[in-house]
């Protein structure tokens, strides 16, 4: 299931990222909780603050015109949510407007994030 996520959290930055298609993935142990956290940044043109709440929402999305342009089904970030909820998880999104977004997940006990980068680079390279 965190292939999934990752590959529903690659996909979107795929998607929405602008001109610019440089995507990055940083994974990185959280604290003593044993919480890895992974963040996918891209530099798309951003989401307005009022939108960011409901991006995890089904069917959601911020702009539909252009929802037939960019394609998907609007399921991608809520299948991300759902992941992280049955392992305890949580989501979320970092984003100004005109400066990108960062999108994250956080799982409990998923390992050293060795195996987490393995799990990322596997992902990427599909």
């Amino acid at each position: 299931l965190l292939e999934q996520a990752l590959v529903n959290l690659l996909s979107n930055a795929a998607r929405y990222g602008g001109d610019d298609p440089t995507v990055q993935i940083r994974a990185a142990g959280q604290g003593s909780d044993d919480m890895v956290r992974i963040e996918v940044v891209d530099r798309g043109p951003g989401i307005p603050v009022e939108h960011q709440e409901r991006l995890f929402e089904r069917f959601y999305r911020v702009d539909r015109s252009r929802s037939r342009e960019v394609g998907g089904t609007g399921l991608g970030l809520a299948i991300v949510k759902h992941i992280a909820v049955l392992h305890q998880g949580r989501v979320g999104v970092r984003s100004s407007e005109g400066e990108g977004s960062t999108f994250w997940i956080e799982l409990p006990g998923a390992g050293d994030v060795e195996n987490c980068s393995a799990a990322e680079q596997s992902a990427s390279a599909d």
